[in-house]
């Protein structure tokens, strides 16, 4: 195998500069969602209004214009990783989250009509403190 440079590959393919954007682990996506929000920490988001009574075909299509959701669909790199909507359902699928999950972070029952982009952030990040912990759970278990 020959190596080339970027350069040298440029001149011979299409080299997409997102490629890496599409390996983005669940966490890598949920991380760089509350990176978005804290970019400007005292923004007034749109909170969903009742997603935990809505049935779930209107649950799947419910959105709100400027939600923490429409933060994440805004960012070229998470629709270049695969977010197709700011719906709550599309949310749920992209981030891996449940519904209760997801509904922690853009219900208004929570937060009430509005929220703080920063208060949305550190609900977003809560979302990976489970999985930080079974992760070191799992290392101290393997090493012993």
């Amino acid at each position: 195998m020959k190596h080339q440079t970027l350069e040298e590959l440029q001149s011979i393919a299409d080299i997409n500069q997102m490629a890496p954007a599409l390996l983005m682990t669940r966490e890598q996506r949920i991380e760089r969602w509350a990176e978005l929000l804290e970019m400007n920490p005292s923004r007034c988001l749109t909170a969903l209004t009742g997603t935990e009574r809505l049935n779930s075909g209107l649950r799947e299509e419910a959105r709100a214009t400027g939600s923490p959701i429409t933060v994440a669909f805004d960012d070229s790199l998470l629709r270049a990783s695969g977010l197709k909507s700011d719906t709550y359902g599309e949310a749920k699928r992209f981030f891996e989250l449940s519904d209760w999950q997801l509904h922690d972070i853009v219900c208004s029952c929570h937060a009430g009509a509005t929220m703080r982009a920063d208060w949305a952030a550190g609900r977003v990040r809560r979302m990976l403190g489970g999985s930080k912990v079974l992760a070191w759970l799992r290392s101290i278990l393997a090493h012993g």
